[in-house]
């Protein structure tokens, strides 16, 4: 474990926030990014840092004060805020008191806050207040996790650590453990670190680096127990290669990803769907294929900080049927079925016996609806991996990272030991308490939240727009087109804001292999696909008695047999996913209007039209709607020109004796709305669509300013 203190880095922090901030908050700022920043300490929003410093009040009075960590706060990239101020003089107080139910701390907390406005406190501000250092930083660091979890974990970790850091048995976090903590701190004066069994390592000291280079000291000594202590049992032989997992990935994700959609009732949205984050790489294929893996998989997770985004335990599915598509399905639906039903028995066992009235009731009712959703958030395959899953890829990344450490952590201990977790009734107190579901309410709500699209020909001006337009709308994006500078230019320019959402794909809509590679892709990424933007498409400009034929089948193979590709792969997809889908294909309005010297692009997307409208028809029966929508005159998305308009252009200008100013002012003149149309416009017809707004299947939505020649409407 690297020390990564840096004194220059730390006079930075204090010169960019200790005007505003003070000193003590700058350096607890830097401090505790050090920490977020080493996943083998904290992992997403885990761990939890403060520091005890006076707070100016409105009459410029100086009182005592406590800074802790936001409940859920990403310590990687904390800024100063993230630090809740509360009053620390009051907060001691408590610690006078016998007994404090959840609900009461939850108020105390929240009513002692001195800046009202603040995000939620950390279930663990009273441990944080209760020990008088000034810095304490606390962790869930693997090393520690690997000696507290198992059933001589105490003796592992005096003699990894040494008899000078005390060492507390679990207690539930909360006030409970705030007292435990309290007592233990008063007793063992001049210590300066406490090992939570089953929880985490707690270190303080008078100056952030003082508690952070403890931090570092005592988990380096972790691993080197951990190190010295592993049997040298031999590598286990994975039983398949890396490119076979992935294989079957691309076909299992998508059938496991239905299976995890939760049926809402409603009959325009049928599912509320999930995001899947594989992890298939050597060392959890090693794992899934040791001997004894099932048991250790099953056994509790490292910590209860992860419960909320892991689950008590994942599913495990016995010798999956992988050359056996129909019979796989068939073990993953009723793999699905009895862990919902062992998890609704896992609830009823403890919600009604549970001491806090708040958990009960978190227990039946979630986010204001019933607590139905006990479906797993990680699925282990041998042969494959885990499928990690959650409502949107930064929840289902959490899950994926959790389940990466607690499977390098449960294989440390088993190489010299025997895991033992915490009791499932501490398991489900800490799943359905308050404090720590609160963290999940930042989850997305977006229109196409947990929706995945594939959108072809996206680095043209109205595919840029779209994918705009959709991620806009919560959505993760499949941004597909020919490879090359278009294509990265503009992912990296969405990634700036929508971040892992993003995805570029290469791909040549005329290779049905691209095709299928396309959509492998977004089923590595997200676990499969729920929209198809079909919008790649070429023009050419020529009278009929000049047209070439090799110029027309050129258009074909893009317009027609790249529409044909991506329907048919599509349907498959949908099919295989088993919770409907959405096609929307943008046509033109030249369908119903062709255009002189534009009869090959005119002929060509009015086949693709007819070729949508067909699989409206057949895919139905799959909940697939298929919809078209007919822009006109789309001459760019900002500073993206459209590609359409580079080949049309000149001859319209030409024709017309205009130049590009003029010719796009008579496109806007022509129509009855003397509109622009814009890639925006169209991105919204798309998004129409695709939120389902109402029932519709095979019809066209023109966006054109209204064309009287371009009926039927």
């Amino acid at each position: 474990m690297r020390n990564r203190w840096s004194e220059d880095e730390a006079c930075s922090f204090i010169e960019r926030y200790g005007p505003r901030w003070g000193a003590e908050l700058a350096l607890r700022t830097y401090s505790s990014r050090l920490l977020g920043a080493d996943p083998d300490l904290v992992l997403h929003g885990g761990g939890n840092t403060s520091v005890k410093a006076p707070w100016t009040n409105v009459l410029g009075e100086k009182v005592p004060a406590i800074f802790v960590k936001a409940s859920g706060q990403d310590m990687a990239a904390i800024e100063p805020q993230g630090h809740l101020p509360l009053d620390l003089a009051y907060l001691r107080k408590l610690g006078a008191l016998d007994e404090l139910s959840d609900e009461a701390m939850a108020d105390e907390l929240g009513t002692h806050l001195l800046v009202a406005s603040s995000a939620s406190p950390s279930i663990e501000t009273l441990a944080h207040a209760f020990v008088a250092a000034r810095f304490v930083d606390h962790s869930h660091a693997d090393a520690i996790l690997a000696l507290t979890n198992r059933p001589d974990g105490v003796a592992c970790v005096r003699d990894a650590v040494g008899d000078q850091v005390i060492v507390l048995d679990y207690v539930r976090p909360g006030f409970r453990l705030a007292k435990a903590v309290a007592e233990a701190y008063e007793a063992n004066a001049g210590r300066r670190a406490m090992v939570w069994m089953r929880h985490g390592l707690v270190t303080w000291g008078d100056t952030a680096r003082e508690s952070y280079t403890l931090m570092i000291d005592l988990v380096t000594r972790a691993e080197r127990y951990l190190a010295a202590s592993a049997s040298r049992a031999p590598r286990i032989t994975v039983p398949v290669h890396l490119d076979v997992a992935a294989g079957r990935l691309r076909a299992v994700a998508p059938v496991v990803r239905g299976l995890l959609a939760e049926a809402t009732g409603d009959g325009d949205n049928r599912y509320r769907r999930v995001i899947l984050r594989p992890l298939v790489t050597r060392e959890t294929l090693e794992f899934l294929a040791a001997p004894g893996a099932r048991e250790l998989a099953l056994s509790p997770p490292l910590t209860a900080d992860h419960l909320i985004r892991i689950r008590a335990w994942p599913l495990w599915v016995d010798s999956p049927a992988f050359e056996q598509p129909e019979r796989l399905r068939e073990q993953l639906s009723e793999a699905v079925r009895r862990y919902a039903a062992d998890y609704e028995a896992y609830v009823s066992r403890h919600a009604f016996r549970s001491s806090s009235a708040a958990s009960r009731t978190l227990a039946v009712r979630v986010d204001g609806r019933a607590a139905s959703d006990l479906r797993p958030r990680v699925v282990l395959l041998p042969g494959v991996g885990a499928l990690c899953a959650g409502p949107d890829v930064e929840s289902a990344t959490i899950a994926r990272d959790i389940t990466a450490h607690t499977l390098a952590v449960k294989s440390r201990v088993a190489s010299g030991g025997r895991y033992d977790g915490l009791a499932e009734e501490h398991l489900f107190e800490m799943e359905y308490h308050p404090l720590q579901r609160l963290k999940l309410r930042r989850e997305r709500r977006e229109p196409l939240a947990a929706r995945v699209a594939l959108v072809t020909g996206a680095a043209g001006a109205i595919g840029a727009g779209i994918c705009q337009g959709l991620l806009a709308a919560g959505c993760h994006v499949a941004v597909t087109d020919l490879p090359g500078g278009r294509l990265d230019d503009l992912v990296a320019e969405l990634r700036v804001d929508h971040g892992d959402r993003v995805a570029g794909v290469p791909l040549d809509v005329t290779d049905a292999g691209s095709v299928d590679q396309a959509f492998g892709a977004a089923i590595e990424t997200w676990g499969g696909v729920d929209l198809v933007v079909v919008n790649a498409g070429i023009a050419h400009v020529s009278a009929l008695t000049d047209l070439d034929v090799e110029s027309f089948r050129r258009l074909e193979r893009v317009n027609v047999e790249g529409t044909l590709l991506l329907l048919a792969a599509s349907g498959r997809h949908f099919r295989l996913q088993g919770t409907g889908g959405d096609i929307v294909l943008v046509s033109t309005k030249n369908v119903f209007a062709p255009g002189a010297k534009f009869g090959a692009y005119s002929a060509t997307k009015a086949a693709a039209h007819q070729l949508a409208r067909v699989a409206s028809l057949e895919l139905a029966d799959e909940d697939v709607r298929v919809n078209m929508v007919a822009p006109d005159a789309v001459f760019g998305d900002g500073a993206r020109k459209s590609g359409l308009w580079v080949e049309v252009g000149p001859d319209r200008m030409r024709a017309r004796g205009l130049d590009q100013a003029g010719l796009e002012e008579y496109y806007r003149n022509r129509n009855l709305l003397k509109a622009r149309v814009t890639a925006e416009h169209v991105a919204r017809a798309v998004l129409f669509f695709a939120t389902r707004q109402t029932p519709t299947t095979g019809v066209t939505i023109p966006v054109d300013g209204g064309l009287p020649d371009s009926t039927p409407r």
